[in-house]
């Protein structure tokens, strides 16, 4: 079918994880991306922007921002992309019919015979209480909630709120987008009956790592928010749960919550570690200081065709694994080609990756680095006089083949990859730098120490601590003149994510 489509899909509140299945779904898929400011860009698609697929339309819609672009015109674009046959995202954030204007943008379409699907989202105004541990209905303190606007005016003529009748009515009151209208709403509610003491909060960026909660009572909330500076985006809530959140605060209370931590591993790997550190509660900013380049596959494949020679084959890393498996693939063959190999692997990650294509291996060190592995294969007695395979990537310390040599095996090095400075993000970085907003820089190679150093610029390196993930890695930082503020007892993830903890 070639006719267009849009799409009215509710991103959440702001985590990237309350999108609905059906919504991941049509952004995947989609041809168009039309986004508003409240959509959380880690929604995209990786590689969108460098690809052009889908295409993305950033529409703003923050009020009085300059990059704002008016409704009628965003009416038009979803008209006229629809007309050109693409299946169309309009990612909206919360629920789009909840103060979203989903319902104008759905009516503009069937005015222009454009076919349309809504696709509802987890509204903030119930997901940003959650997530400050304020539940909106509670069966012994209110046993109803209003969701209102507090975007309109509440003292101009005609406004279409009773806010006598709300402060009478009893339950919860939840308020979108009110922070510049606090004070004037909170009068109107206590003018109306509302008791001045009742407890409410105001919730900045909910659902966000950066999210943060005032509670005051009904009559102070203003005059507190204003303290605290706390801006818009803004939740309020106005009831007796809001007393709960002393016991149901689990948002806020995880314990990296707050520390903004960088991750630098190479663009591939990153989720493996940023994913550990935010359910920790961590603001993760992803800047992979390095990217993999694999090298020319020729003698990778020269070796993948004689591999019947070898009696050993090792690992060092899982990138390595990757590309070794995709030429051993491309020569026709499997992991049956390797069943009279002993095989080796630097640790348990490395190990782990192996597995995932059917092979054990038979050798892993409790040191997880070269040395460890140097060190096991000095104990047996099945490696002097042997063939030796070591796929590795360029540039990679000698100390294993070298050592191997000494014992007598006969090593055949071969350099699958290697890793270049990629920086993505390194500009937007070094101002959160300057700033003072990055706790902590982690790091999982030596290599990426250099490529983090030229990306963000030497000074900026220098004044944010450092995690690393082993002696190496902590070398090459302490040589570059980093504090290295924690090291991983292991060489692993968990035992990195582990000494991040521990640093804070």
């Amino acid at each position: 079918m070639n006719e267009g489509k849009v799409f009215l899909v509710g991103a959440g509140p702001g985590d990237p994880g309350l999108i609905t299945v059906r919504g991941r779904h049509l952004i995947d898929s989609a041809d168009a991306v039309v986004y508003d400011a409240l959509a959380n860009s880690a929604l995209l698609p990786p590689g969108a922007r460098a690809t052009g697929r889908p295409e993305l339309y950033y529409v703003g819609k923050r009020g009085g921002a300059k990059d704002s672009v008016t409704q009628e015109e965003i009416n038009a674009l979803l008209v006229k992309l629809a007309r050109e046959g693409k299946r169309v995202v309009r990612l909206k954030g919360g629920d789009p019919f909840v103060f979203g204007r989903g319902s104008e943008e759905a009516q503009a379409m069937n005015d222009a015979s454009i076919p349309f699907e809504i696709v509802p989202g987890i509204t903030a105004g119930i997901a940003a209480p959650a997530y400050a541990g304020i539940p909106v209905t509670h069966r012994s303190l209110a046993t109803s909630v209003t969701f209102v606007t507090g975007h309109e005016d509440p003292a101009k003529a005609g406004t279409q709120t009773n806010w006598t009748a709300l402060a009478q009515a009893g339950g919860t009151i939840v308020l979108y987008m009110g922070v510049k209208t606090l004070a004037t709403i909170a009068d109107l509610l206590i003018k109306g009956g509302m008791p001045a003491k009742i407890p409410a909060a105001a919730i900045q960026w909910g659902t966000h790592p950066r999210q943060r909660t005032v509670v005051a009572t009904l009559e102070t909330l203003a005059a507190k928010a204003e303290e605290e500076e706390i801006t818009s985006p803004v939740i309020t809530v106005i009831g007796w749960s809001v007393v709960l959140r002393d016991e149901l605060n689990w948002f806020e209370s995880r314990p990296l919550f707050g520390k903004r931590i960088v991750v630098t591993r190479a663009t591939q790997q990153a989720p493996a570690l940023s994913e550990k550190l935010s359910e920790l509660g961590a603001d993760v900013i992803e800047m992979p200081a390095t990217q993999i380049a694999r090298l020319d596959p020729a003698p990778l494949r020269v070796a993948i065709a004689a591999i019947s020679d070898y009696d050993w084959l090792i690992f060092t890393s899982q990138n390595a694994i990757s590309i070794f498996w995709e030429q051993l693939l491309g020569e026709g063959k499997d992991a049956r080609a390797l069943a009279r190999l002993k095989i080796a692997a630097v640790g348990p990650a490395t190990a782990g990756a192996l597995l995932e294509h059917g092979i054990a291996v038979d050798v892993i060190p409790k040191r997880f680095v070269a040395e460890g592995l140097l060190d096991i294969m000095r104990e047996r007695d099945d490696v002097a006089g042997k063939t030796v395979l070591y796929v590795t990537a360029e540039g990679a310390r000698d100390v294993l083949q070298e050592g191997l040599r000494e014992i007598g095996a006969d090593v055949t090095v071969i350099e699958a990859y290697r890793s270049v400075v990629d920086g993505e993000g390194a500009e937007k970085l070094a101002r959160a730098i300057e700033a003072g907003k990055v706790d902590l820089v982690t790091f999982t190679s030596a290599s990426a120490v250099r490529g983090y150093i030229d990306a963000v610029g030497e000074e900026p390196a220098l004044q944010v601590p450092a995690a690393s993930i082993g002696p190496q890695t902590s070398e090459a930082l302490r040589d570059a003149g980093l504090e290295v503020k924690v090291e991983a007892k292991e060489s692993t993830l968990d035992s990195l994510v582990s000494a991040v903890f521990s640093a804070f």
